[in-house]
């Protein structure tokens, strides 16, 4: 099983669109995130519950078959190091992602994102260990 870390926006977009297509995708590899993506979560419950595709108990249904599939790690995991490293990369695009790229950078995994400014600000500094989530999707 192949192992990546997945941002909030990854696991909102999941969640809000209830894509049958996402069941053999969180079979199929492992997806991994820190808590704070918790945070992130519950910060835009109500834009899930607005944007859902599906009615109130199947967005229930389907939120326990993602959060059953995800891996969520505590921040007590990151190396002092990998912090340090993602908060630098990080300063001038946003420091709010500074948990998954660090997480990243601990478990030596992809992150997978949606986020394109995160996506290209890092590239430009040269962290490539890193893919936008829908070209992920195309080349499964």
């Amino acid at each position: 099983m192949v192992d990546y870390i997945i941002d909030a926006n990854v696991l909102i977009s999941m969640l809000i669109s209830g894509k049958s297509a996402y069941k053999q995708v969180l079979k199929t590899y492992r997806f991994i995130m820190p808590d704070y993506a918790l945070f992130e979560v519950n910060t835009y419950k109500n834009i899930i519950r607005e944007k859902r595709k599906m009615k109130e108990n199947e967005l229930k249904e389907w939120t326990y078959f993602v959060f059953s599939n995800v891996i969520i790690l505590p921040e007590y995991v990151l190396s002092q190091e990998s912090w340090d490293k993602a908060q630098t990369l990080l300063q001038d695009i946003d420091l709010k992602d500074t948990h998954y790229v660090a997480l990243s950078m601990e478990l030596d995994l992809p992150l997978l994102t949606r986020d394109k400014p995160i996506y290209k600000g890092l590239r430009k500094q040269g962290y490539r260990k890193m893919m936008l989530f829908e070209d992920f999707l195309a080349a499964i």
